[in-house]
């Protein structure tokens, strides 16, 4: 393999040799614009073809070469929060050359990661987080008596939203001995800002932004009458500074260090800027975008058939109209999660509670208490951050709230912190839990109308990001469960859990031809466990269940208990994702590693029968 290649210098010579915050620094300030256009010049030409984060990191050029020439990472320390806007970080910490493999397998995560530079000292993706980390860091710096590094929070306004961020600022603004520095990037979240805080730094921003060079006693923005909500909770406050002219906010984050106190600097810029499609079509730009053509950052290739996420967003709108008590929530992502159509049509009934996962998951609890049925949809792995409010605000009190989870399972090239691995596992320690988990379109539908006309309790459903395939009949259906496969012999019984009914079919017809009685079942609702299940799986020589959940709890640990449970001696082979965080590639190729094809049920079937893989498959 070649090794990378540096940006070209004809194209990009500025670029080409600031390759270090040293040599960033070293730059006379009459070349930082040239710069800042190159840098932009070089994201759209790497993230058009690799996929990525193209308008976050757009807006923050100029933001993050102040940075970077005001402070000396790794020295000082530098966060992000959330990571999708650290690009530019990562081009003037010396890895352009790796922007070929952005978010390939084995190349440079679209996130920070400890493993790519020392620049990186944090690396969850999940927002709202970056503010405690620097609590937690001043408090060592404070006790190691290192009193000259400085800790820089960068912190977007839709993070700001953030339970997490608010108890943060509680404890760094009781504390005028830790100079944390807090930079608000103000440049509007994934869906425009929600809520109060919105409407604050509306009224700091005025009604037209200023430009003006801050002074040495450090008024920068506001009317002399301001009073913002930072300063009364012990912050000095700065700003608003525009964010894309490098000498005001340069300026403003030198008078932030030379205080010594804990500081927001206000700084205000545009997503995707300098970039028309991004500027138009912000909230798109925000989110990972796949390939696109640079000239209009249209996609590259003909748009896929209809996704999952379509599907739920087409069904939960009709459902709405069926249902007058029906009502959703988002935790600032109505578009990903499928949930504008709902809103388009019944804009009174959707909630969008800003990136709040835990206010969204007890607000949906005192829905239900009023008599509506909420509907919470939501990353598979942002449910992780409501755990204790769907056990003890929602399950304690039996309320019917349904879960949607989208990207669970492997999510692909976003990596470790987004994988939906745990959802499966979270959800089966809930007394009074239904979780069901659709093999098809169809069967979403179905499930989806099954979960919001449950009334005595918590439902949820979950699906991954993918394309949803073609519809999977049953030859009969016991119950919930629907038997897809038998050939009348009751050698193996293979459990699939929703989209891995495919490979499991595929599996099961290759091992018909060895001479083996294959059953195949989708239970439908896996959570709790089938009766029929149980019973169906007694009768078979050897059940192997196969999931895209960790082997950690999850469907086929349910089963195996639920077996143990009938006083049944039949052995269970759980196939799943392991125990550790799955780094960033194609779902297709992280499931194949983890044994989740037609190959790897076979290989395991033979191996779980006769003590050794079957001859024909690596071992």
């Amino acid at each position: 393999m070649s090794a990378p290649a540096l940006p070209r210098a004809d194209r990009f010579p500025l670029l080409a040799m600031t390759d270090s915050p040293q040599a960033l620094r070293a730059l006379p300030a009459d070349a930082l614009d040239g710069l800042a256009a190159e840098i932009r010049g070089f994201l759209i030409d790497k993230v058009s073809v690799a996929g990525g984060h193209l308008g976050p990191n757009l807006g923050i050029v100029e933001l993050t070469v102040a940075l970077h020439r005001v402070f000396d990472s790794p020295t000082d320390t530098l966060l992000f929060d959330t990571g999708h806007q650290t690009y530019v970080h990562k081009l003037l910490t010396g890895r352009a050359a790796d922007f070929d493999r952005l978010r390939r397998p084995s190349g440079l995560s679209g996130y920070p990661s400890r493993a790519e530079s020392v620049h990186d000292v944090i690396e969850n993706s999940h927002a709202s987080t970056a503010l405690a980390y620097a609590d937690g860091l001043a408090k060592a710096r404070q006790l190691a008596g290192e009193s000259d590094r400085a800790v820089v929070a960068v912190i977007g306004d839709g993070a700001m939203t953030g339970g997490m961020a608010w108890e943060a600022l509680n404890n760094l603004g009781a504390a005028p001995d830790r100079p944390v520095i807090v930079v608000l990037n103000d440049n509007g979240s994934c869906a425009p800002t929600v809520g109060a805080l919105s409407e604050h730094l509306r009224h700091l921003r005025g009604p037209t932004p200023t430009h003006t060079s801050p002074d040495r006693d450090g008024v920068i923005g506001p009317l002399p009458d301001t009073r913002t909500l930072f300063e009364l909770l012990g912050f000095a406050y700065l700003g608003p500074v525009d964010g894309h002219h490098l000498p005001t906010i340069e300026e403003a984050l030198h008078i932030a260090r030379d205080m010594r106190l804990p500081v927001v600097v206000h700084a205000v810029t545009v997503k995707g800027k300098g970039y028309a499609p991004a500027e138009t079509d912000r909230a798109e730009c925000v989110r990972a975008i796949g390939a696109v053509n640079p000239a209009n950052g249209k996609p590259a290739s003909k748009a896929p058939a209809s996704t999952w996420t379509d599907v739920f967003a087409d069904e939960l709108s009709a459902l709405g109209a069926r249902h007058e008590d029906l009502v959703a929530l988002t935790a600032a992502m109505p578009g990903p999660t499928g949930l504008a159509r709902f809103g388009e049509r019944f804009p009174a009934r959707l909630f969008d509670v800003g990136i709040a996962e835990q206010h969204a998951v007890t607000s949906a609890a005192g829905l239900a208490l009023g008599g509506l049925h909420p509907v919470v949809a939501v990353y598979a792995t942002f449910l992780n951050r409501a755990f204790d409010q769907l056990l003890m605000d929602v399950a304690l009190h039996r309320l019917p709230v349904t879960f949607v989870l989208d990207r669970a399972g492997i999510t692909g090239p976003d990596g470790p912190s987004h994988h939906g691995m745990w959802d499966l596992t979270i959800l089966g320690a809930v007394p009074g839990m239904r979780v069901a988990v659709p093999r098809d379109a169809r069967r979403l539908r179905e499930l989806l109308g099954e979960a919001v006309a449950h009334s005595v309790g918590p439902t949820a459903l979950r699906f991954p990001k993918a394309t949803a395939g073609p519809d999977i009949p049953a030859l009969d259906r016991h119950g919930p469960v629907d038997i897809l496969y038998a050939n009348g012999l009751r050698d193996v019984l293979l459990v699939p859990i929703g989209p891995l009914a495919a490979p499991a079919l595929e599996a099961a017809s290759q091992l018909a031809r060895y001479g083996l009685g294959v059953t195949v079942a989708d239970p439908r609702w896996v959570l709790p466990v089938p009766r029929e299940l149980t019973e169906l799986a007694a009768h078979h020589r050897l059940v192997v269940t196969v999931e895209d959940n960790t082997r950690t709890g999850g469907a086929g640990r349910a089963l195996a208990g639920a077996l143990a449970d009938t006083g049944s001696t039949v052995p269970v082979r759980v196939l799943g994702l392991p125990g550790r965080f799955i780094p960033h590639g194609t779902r297709a190729d992280l499931l194949t590693q983890a044994g989740l094809t037609p190959a790897g049920i076979v290989h395991h079937v033979f191996q779980a029968r006769a003590g050794h893989p079957h001859p024909t498959q690596e071992t």
